[in-house]
């Protein structure tokens, strides 16, 4: 795979990590990439530790299995920092995102040493002003899109608000907060994707 990038996501059953994959492999296509988005699964219950995938490339993908050596780690739940090693295979010159209400100083010693890119969102209180409710995934997503460039912006908005229309017709209310989850969390990291360009 050329010109390819794979993230890997962490999270726990029920927060959207793997809806959070699925949907990135869609407006990913959308735009012409090939793609792949995949869940690990395991004895999976609400609250237990899963692991997704995404590879993304503008080239044919013809690799099939799990992604070890990621260039985007995306962390859904911080409380994984302490019982899942997120960084394995984590390539240096790739990035981390953690969903948390600590700064990245607070959150690098709990990285095993990694010394690439660090970035943090306070997924949860985004979520929580423009939906009412602690769902993380919106966020998370925004995140991994902001970060790693894979798509341009305005192309990324289009094609999740045509999702949401699509997954959630008769709620017109849940798109909306959607959408300014997403633009939110564009805007959270604008300040620190400025200063890495």
């Amino acid at each position: 795979m050329n010109q390819g990038l794979e993230i890997r996501w962490h999270g726990r059953g029920g927060q959207g990590a793997k809806t959070a994959a699925l949907l990135l492999a869609d407006v990913a296509f959308k735009t012409g990439a090939y793609v792949q988005g995949f869940p690990e699964y395991g004895p999976e219950r609400m609250g237990a530790p899963i692991t997704a995938y995404n590879r993304i490339s503008r080239d044919e993908i013809r690799v099939h299995s799990n992604i070890y050596t990621p260039d985007l780690v995306v962390v859904v739940d911080e409380t994984l920092l302490h019982s899942v090693d997120v960084t394995a295979g984590l390539k240096e010159d790739g990035a981390i995102i953690v969903n948390t209400t600590a700064s990245k100083e607070e959150i690098i010693p709990l990285l095993n040493g990694y010394k690439g890119l660090v970035y943090t969102v306070d997924a949860r209180k985004i979520s929580i002003e423009t939906l009412g409710k602690n769902f993380p995934n919106s966020p998370m997503l925004a995140a991994a899109v902001a970060v790693s460039g894979v798509m341009d912006k305005s192309a990324f908005l289009r094609e999740m608000r045509t999702s949401y229309e699509h997954k959630f017709a008769k709620k017109p209310e849940v798109i909306e907060g959607n959408m300014r989850a997403l633009a939110m969390t564009f805007d959270a990291l604008a300040d620190e994707l400025k200063d890495r360009a």
